[in-house]
């Protein structure tokens, strides 16, 4: 960013602190610093650091308790403030507010949870709810939803209705609407975190539009290391306080340092650790293609394979068939026989053997979650419903072709199929831990499913069940079991959602969208968890994700949906080969295929599993690390 762009500080904050009510520690504790006109600012740290605390101090929804928060000339920290002259340019040099709801004209902000921005009925309707509240004319209304919709690729969306929107489609819809205010300042809070690959690239694509070429100040929250590499400057907070900032490239090399802030290294760093170890030269590199070259460069250096960083592979569990689950021909209309009717699943057939670490992958809107809510009957087949007769087909014309899932023993295309025994065999964790969040305390959360499930069972044996469930997941119970779960962190409320679940010990785990919004060292615990969890005694673990490498580094098979129907079903090394298909589906591939990919292109060809550890393997084979090379 140019001298002459960067004209003067529209935020500044000063010995920033905030404490939320019944806390003793502080979120944020003396908090400082400023950001440019027309600053590209990236936020990372763990979950709990403080960052989401930030961005609803900068808009005005939460008010500091002491220090200054100044945004666009007005301090945040006093009931009223008439500033002497905007930073808005020569036409609104007037008076512009004297309170924090006319300074959230000008700065927008993007939640994690697209649910909590939704207000209307109808697509167009909610993006145009922020505009006219501004008093934007009604013409101009209309050009602004046309803009936003297409910028964030939901324009056949209009009128579609949001509640039956998927999750990345939701969160899309967010994001338009706040890109329809047109803020000066755009603060994004993990708003990319349950969007597909394509979703992702697209939405950052538009907001660097609008950071480059109409100079609008955006602060980004993130748990993705490649989001923060965009940014012009990167802040690192842990525990309420700034302990980082610096260039993006400066940041990532202090990687032992991120570590003790309880941040993992990204990916490449991984790699790039692992081959030095082996004794290869290789730098700091942060872009998959960079990171190809150095290797291309070692051909003739030597050294010790040794992996640090990965604690497991993944692994079929040995089983005898038991649990398998066998899906034909699943189809599904949300709001069928109505104007806003939906196709969901147009046809699906699966297979998925007992003892699988299985992936689902898809673009937003696929069907994913749509498919995976049938697994347990939170939506049930057609004819398993009372009432339900098969209609007897035309003269001449075959009989339809009825959807059928048989998990283990359970038919649920039949009536007399016992779904309560289903539901305590196959457990689901949604996309928003906190919609399975309902009771007072901790403990009464957890117990419900168990004594609904086993109504036989003493005040003792539950008790043991609910607190062997939080020390799994990683939580004390002493600590949390009289604490409302809705005063958790965000990784601390998706703890409790699955040990909510895994209390009554399913045979097959369906977790949605498991590690979305986690930070990376959450997001690698969550899944040791589900390794343990399945190696011990779950026979099937099912994971949603839209992250490659997540699903890479943990499935054992995985299937890919595309507009309703299985596009394909192969191991990760297999799919993930699959490049130019996988991208013309909106999907991206794991960033070790990439560097393979980069590699072959300069005559280098490497066969890996595409994990970070089995990709190291594969690398320092080839260059002499190994015997089988």
């Amino acid at each position: 960013m140019s001298e002459e762009n960067i004209v003067e500080n529209i935020i500044e904050c000063e010995n920033v602190r905030f404490t939320y009510s019944g806390s003793e520690t502080p979120a944020l504790n003396g908090v400082t610093f400023r950001v440019r006109k027309g600053e590209f600012l990236s936020v990372i740290g763990h979950n709990g650091s403080g960052k989401s605390t930030l961005a609803r101090l900068l808009n005005g929804l939460l008010i500091a308790e002491a220090g200054k928060v100044c945004v666009l000339g007005f301090n945040l920290t006093e009931d009223k403030t008439v500033p002497e002259e905007s930073i808005l340019g020569q036409k609104n040099r007037t008076v512009l507010a004297e309170s924090a709801m006319d300074v959230r004209k000008h700065v927008g902000v993007v939640f994690q949870n697209p649910d909590n921005q939704m207000v209307a009925s109808i697509v167009e309707d909610d993006i145009a709810f922020g505009p006219e509240n501004i008093g934007i004319e009604r013409e101009e209304i209309g050009r602004r939803i046309d803009w936003a919709l297409k910028a964030v690729g939901m324009e056949k969306y209009r009128n579609a209705t949001p509640t039956r929107l998927s999750g990345g489609q939701k969160q899309r819809i967010a994001v338009a609407g706040v890109l329809a205010v047109k803020p000066d300042v755009l603060i994004l809070d993990e708003s990319t975190a349950m969007l597909d690959p394509k979703g992702r690239r697209e939405v950052m694509e538009v907001v660097r539009r609008l950071n480059k070429e109409e100079g609008m100040t955006v602060i980004l929250i993130t748990h993705f290391m490649d989001e923060a590499l965009l940014a012009d400057r990167t802040i690192v907070m842990n525990k309420g306080e700034i302990v980082l900032q610096g260039a993006p490239e400066e940041i990532f090399e202090k990687g032992e340092q991120l570590e003790t802030y309880n941040l993992c290294l990204p990916e490449i760093s991984k790699i790039a650790h692992n081959l030095r170890g082996a004794g290869m030269s290789i730098s700091n590199v942060l872009k998959p293609e960079e990171l190809s070259r150095e290797i291309a460069e070692n051909l003739l250096n030597r050294g010790i394979f040794g992996d640090e960083n990965v604690k497991y592979k993944p692994e079929r569990v040995k089983n005898d068939g038991e649990w398998d689950i066998d899906i034909n021909n699943l189809t599904f209309t949300y709001s069928k026989k109505s104007p806003f009717a939906s196709r969901a699943l147009n046809g699906v057939d699966l297979h998925i053997s007992d003892g699988e670490f299985f992936g689902i992958i898809g673009h937003t809107g696929s069907g994913k979650s749509t498919l995976v809510q049938h697994l347990n009957a939170l939506i049930r087949l057609p004819q398993s419903q009372k009432g339900f007769r098969v209609k007897k087909p035309k003269k001449g014309c075959p009989a339809p072709l009825l959807p059928a899932i048989s998990v283990g023993q359970f038919n649920l295309a039949s009536k007399k199929c016992d779904f309560k025994a289903l539901r305590a065999n196959v457990g689901m964790v949604f996309q928003y831990p906190e919609y399975q969040l309902f009771a007072e305390t901790v403990f009464a959360d957890v117990a419900f499913g168990l004594k609904n499930f086993n109504k036989k069972l003493s005040a003792e044996e539950v008790e043991q069940a609910v607190k062997s469930s939080l020390e799994i997941v990683g939580l004390n119970y002493a600590e949390v079991k009289d604490k409302s779960p809705f005063d958790l962190s965000g990784g601390q409320k998706r703890r409790v959602a699955i040990a909510g679940v895994i209390v009554t010990k399913p045979q097959i785990l369906i977790l949605d969208e498991p590690a979305a919004g986690l930070d990376p060292k959450g997001k690698s615990e969550i899944m040791e968890l589900l390794h343990k969890l399945h190696k011990e005694w779950c026979s099937t673990v099912i994971i949603v994700s839209h992250d490659m490498d997540e699903v890479a580094e943990n499935c054992t098979q995985a299937a890919v949906i595309s507009e309703g129907k299985t596009f394909a079903c192969d191991s990760p090394a297999n799919l993930f080969k699959r490049t130019e298909e996988l991208t013309a589906l909106g999907l991206d591939i794991p960033l070790t295929a990439k560097i393979t990919r980069s590699l072959a292109e300069q005559g280098i060809i490497l066969e890996s599993d595409f994990t970070v550890s089995g990709f190291s393997e594969k690398v320092i084979q080839a260059f002499g690390g190994g015997e089988n090379a």
